[in-house]
């Protein structure tokens, strides 16, 4: 260390103008340079001891990889967040629950929006369009994206109930068979107990429930409102039994085929080709809405027909006929029975609704090319 400083102060005593002088600042800065050299070398090596210490033996190089680090919850749910932008439908902006349509260009759709977009283009008489791309659309020409419900169904969502996260595919089950704070009745509600609540709920509930100790006359009310809307359901039943009973009975296959009328403001209504029941001629027409005039504007839509008798009868036929889906249709209609008595005079009938269930399958029917059904057709002997 002492020659060490012996050079520093050669260095500095040197002249300024003399090359000795530059000469001894060089030697300075490289002694300065070599000692912090030295004590940053000496720390580097204390510092790297500290962590070989700390961090064990060195990786193996020919060991397998290691897993990827799980995402933390807020960088999953923003990851989620970006799915369900990516594969919601268009139109609603909810994350579809059933099929999945797309477009020529890849644009999605649920199937509920999908068949509202072709219902709503036939009451309108206009081609129907993408709401992104504008490119047209139609059963033919959109596809199922059969990956994107697949990844829409992995993906989670919460149950209603318990507020806990479960795939979308297995939500369902959950929800009906599994969960514990799912609301479920009382297994006496057949003798009027009201109580509805958490299903961990139930077993307690029910051994305090006051209903099976409850007398005989206490129950008959109960039991009468039951057997009231039980006579409802047989006599649709016993009715139908009876007139499969009649010795005319006919029935075919009818297609109604979209019209428009000649008004300035069109409206679209439905007529099937004339067809042969009983050695009869007879039409179907059927009117959207009751012919309200901007129907395509409305959530509800209903389909309500009448039965028209074309050919020309001697007596009066007395008949009773219903409507039914076809036998490649899915609708859902509920069987009602009409009756009417033709003439000559009286050949048509009033329109009467057409028996679906909801606007859903009103929208199924509207969004087809044709609507399929089948007629019965029962003429009452005198």
């Amino acid at each position: 260390m002492s020659s060490m400083e012996e050079r520093v102060e050669v260095g500095v005593a040197a002249a300024p103008g003399s090359s000795s002088a530059g000469l001894g600042v060089g030697a300075v800065g490289g002694a300065l340079e070599a000692v912090a050299g030295g004590a940053g070398l000496a720390g580097i090596q204390e510092e790297a001891g500290v962590r070989r210490e700390g961090s064990g033996p060195e990786p193996d190089p020919d060991a397998p990889p290691k897993k990827r680090v799980r995402l933390q919850e807020g960088e999953a749910g923003k990851l989620e967040e970006r799915l369900y932008s990516v594969l919601c439908c268009t139109v609603c902006l909810d994350l579809p629950k059933a099929s999945v349509y797309q477009c020529t260009n890849g644009h999605l759709m649920c199937a509920g929006c999908f068949i509202h977009l072709l219902a709503d283009s036939r009451l309108k008489e206009e081609q129907a369009t993408c709401p992104n791309c504008r490119c047209e659309i139609s059963k033919s020409l959109c596809c199922r994206n059969l990956a994107v419900e697949k990844a829409v169904s992995e993906l989670p969502c919460d149950c209603g109930f318990c507020l806990k996260q479960f795939p979308r595919s297995g939500l369902e089950r959950h929800q009906k068979e599994e969960c514990q704070d799912r609301v479920t009745q009382c297994k006496y509600k057949r003798i009027g107990c009201p109580w509805q609540g958490p299903f961990h709920e139930l077993t307690a509930h029910e051994a305090e429930c006051c209903h099976p100790t409850k007398t005989g006359n206490e129950l008959m009310g109960i039991l009468d409102e039951m057997d009231q809307s039980h006579r409802k359901e047989m006599q649709l039943y016993n009715s139908i039994f009876s007139l499969l009973c009649f010795e005319k009975i006919g029935f075919t296959e009818v297609q109604f085929r979209p019209y428009r009328t000649d008004d300035f403001i069109t409206r679209l209504y439905y007529e099937t080709p004339r067809f042969t029941v009983l050695n009869q001629t007879w039409v179907l027409k059927a009117r959207v809405n009751d012919s309200e005039r901007n129907p395509n504007l409305s959530c509800k839509r209903t389909l309500s027909f009448q039965l028209i008798l074309k050919s020309k009868v001697n007596s009066a036929l007395e008949c009773s006929f219903l409507l039914l889906k076809g036998p490649y249709d899915d609708v859902k209609i509920k069987p009602v029975i009409n009756y009417h008595v033709f003439s000559n005079d009286t050949n048509e009938t009033e329109y009467v609704p057409l028996p679906i269930i909801d606007s859903v399958e009103c929208n199924k029917l509207l969004a087809a090319k044709n609507i399929n059904l089948r007629l019965f057709i029962f003429q009452i002997q005198k």
